[in-house]
């Protein structure tokens, strides 16, 4: 698959556009193109054998163009036209977070800057502090960004890695009929970013699995391949190891990489206290094998039950196991609706018909349109008499539907004020409404909790969205008390958000595990601008599953009957 080629392309094209002070809505075009390219399950090479690239929303003749072209030639004319005179040491200073290439484009004409040593020596100097727009906060900022750059070198978001591993495991168990083959490492516990993919498998012949891994079309590049073990570089240069073991020793292996460290460690603590001796290749008495074909019979012979991956972080889990007192956690197919979709009424880019479609091909019950409102005039946001016929229509498709349900729904701002964007007659007037800040990240600790406390006591707010307002990798959240927004959450009858977009993942595990102690309710939604981003459901689940929740925690596991007469505070 060559989607994420695309959609990063696309995404430079737009930067380097932005940094030469093109057309904005010419910048959108090729922005919203690369994310929704970039978010699809389906191979971009195998819609454009199909001719229906037109159809996917966002995709125009001319980007057509440009997809047929680079999936032809490897490259784009006017990629190439838009790079030249512009070095690749100055574009690698728009991955800072915080920079942006408005704000490059002035350091550049401004104070030469050419590469990070130049911005470092200018950051280090103050000569950035006097341009227009600059000043001490942004400054500050880009000096951070530069840092969590450094941090994310070498990593990737779950939502890359998880569905580009699931689909090398699925061409493995194609190409070779190999029944026991699984992720293991920081992937199977489903961190929200990990380092390289590590892959497991077993069979009679280590030699033609490794040589079948090297072989698949994905591969870009071969490092290693032996007799156990194979390296690869796939799409995107993202390295993926295989490792093939003895059967007798799968489960101990499967046990031993997926981790965590200090997960394992508490374990071989515990076996030297039984006389065991605990590694990758099984369980032993007095060097005679007593466990290791099974992963459960790790556990077993450690005298604790088998424990979810998720939860191998050595936060009491093991000692949960040892009492047999393991949460039930929450399954994906306990979740009966998403609530968190955005139309094309707004910044999404699929009608309401196709968002209904989608949801019931899910399996869902319901899905909650909720567009944002008329402040986040960037987002197209909906004024009241636009939110209304709206609703109008989503009644009109409802009449036509059996057996499932969308919600009338907003994404209601919060403004810097704490005030809500919509009046509490349009409000009352919908299913569910979700609150959420936009803007002003850079109030005062005070101010900012100030703000969602507010929200939450409007009486018709039933969510508070992406509550912490990070963005992985490239912006930190706001300061929030996030104990006290908890503690008014259970006081007001307000859900909390486990938006499940793969740049967010917010609330994150550890939220979400304070959040069970106290007894807040969450809820998840994809935030979704394109039904083929629906997916990421799996990810929020993934989230809740570390933050050990179970079905009882989670709004959205409740029938629609009963998930509205919650949001009417019933």
């Amino acid at each position: 698959m060559k989607n994420k080629e695309i959609s990063g392309l696309f995404e430079k094209m737009a930067d380097l556009l932005e940094f030469k002070g093109e057309n904005p809505f010419k910048v959108s075009a090729y922005r919203k193109a690369a994310r929704i390219i970039g978010d699809l399950t389906r191979d971009i090479e195998e819609i454009s054998r199909r001719g229906q690239l037109l159809a996917i929303p966002g995709v125009g003749e001319g980007i057509a163009k440009k997809i047929s072209e680079y999936l032809e030639t490897g490259t784009v004319a006017a990629y190439e036209e838009l790079h030249e005179g512009i070095t690749d040491e100055l574009m690698a200073l728009m991955d800072i977070p915080g920079m942006g290439p408005k704000t490059l484009s002035l350091i550049h004409k401004e104070v030469g800057i050419k590469d990070m040593a130049d911005l470092s020596g200018a950051l280090e100097d103050g000569r950035l502090i006097e341009l227009p727009g600059m000043g001490e906060k942004k400054v500050e900022s880009i000096k951070r960004g530069i840092e969590l750059l450094a941090q994310s070198r070498g990593r990737m978001n779950l939502g890359l890695a998880f569905p580009l591993a699931n689909r090398i495991v699925e061409s493995m168990k194609r190409v070779t009929g190999l029944t026991k083959i699984e992720v293991s490492g920081s992937l199977r516990r489903m961190r929200e970013n990990i380092g390289d993919i590590d892959i497991l498998a077993t069979g009679s012949e280590g030699k033609k699995i490794i040589a079948a891994f090297t072989g698949l079309p994905e591969v870009r590049e071969v490092l290693a391949s032996g007799d156990t073990k194979g390296s690869v570089v796939v799409e995107g240069g993202i390295q993926i190891d295989l490792r093939a073991v003895e059967e007798e020793s799968y489960g101990a292996a499967l046990q031993y990489f997926t981790g965590s460290k200090p997960h394992n460690i508490h374990l071989r603590t515990i076996a030297r206290a039984r006389d065991i001796k605990i590694n990758e290749y099984g369980v032993f008495r007095n060097d005679k094998r007593i466990a290791g074909r099974e992963e459960n019979g790790v556990y077993s012979a450690l005298g604790m039950i088998w424990m979810p991956p998720e939860l191998r972080e050595d936060r009491g889990e093991i000692e949960a196991a040892q009492r047999g007192e393991l949460p039930n956690l929450l399954e994906l197919s306990d979740i009966q609706g998403d609530l968190h979709v955005h139309s094309n009424w707004s910044d999404g880019s699929s009608d309401i018909d196709e968002i209904a479609r989608w949801g019931e091909s899910m399996g869902h019950q319901y899905v909650a349109i909720c567009d944002h409102s008329k402040s986040l005039k960037i987002a197209g946001g909906l004024a009241e008499d636009r939110l209304l016929q709206q609703m109008d229509e989503i009644d009109r498709i409802n009449e036509q539907l059996n057996g499932f349900r969308l919600l009338k729904g907003t994404e209601v701002d919060i403004l810097p004020d704490g005030t809500l964007d919509l009046s509490d007659e349009v409000l009352s007037h919908l299913d569910i409404v979700i609150a959420a800040i936009h803007t002003g990240f850079k109030q005062p600790r005070e101010r900012i909790t100030e703000r969602i406390v507010l929200a939450m006591e409007n009486p018709h707010v039933d969510i508070i969205a992406h509550p912490t307002g990070r963005l992985l990798g490239s912006r930190e959240p706001y300061d929030l008390d996030l104990d006290h927004v908890m503690e008014m959450a259970i006081q007001t009858h307000t859900s909390l958000e486990i938006n499940a977009y793969h740049e967010r993942l917010d609330l994150n595990d550890i939220h979400c595990m304070r959040a069970k102690e106290k007894g807040v309710m969450i809820s998840i939604g994809t935030d979704a601008h394109h039904p083929e981003q629906m997916w990421m459901m799996s990810l929020g689940a993934a989230v809740a599953r570390r933050g050990w929740l179970e079905k009882g925690d989670v709004l959205n596991c409740l029938p629609a009957h009963r998930l509205i007469q919650w949001c009417r505070k019933g």
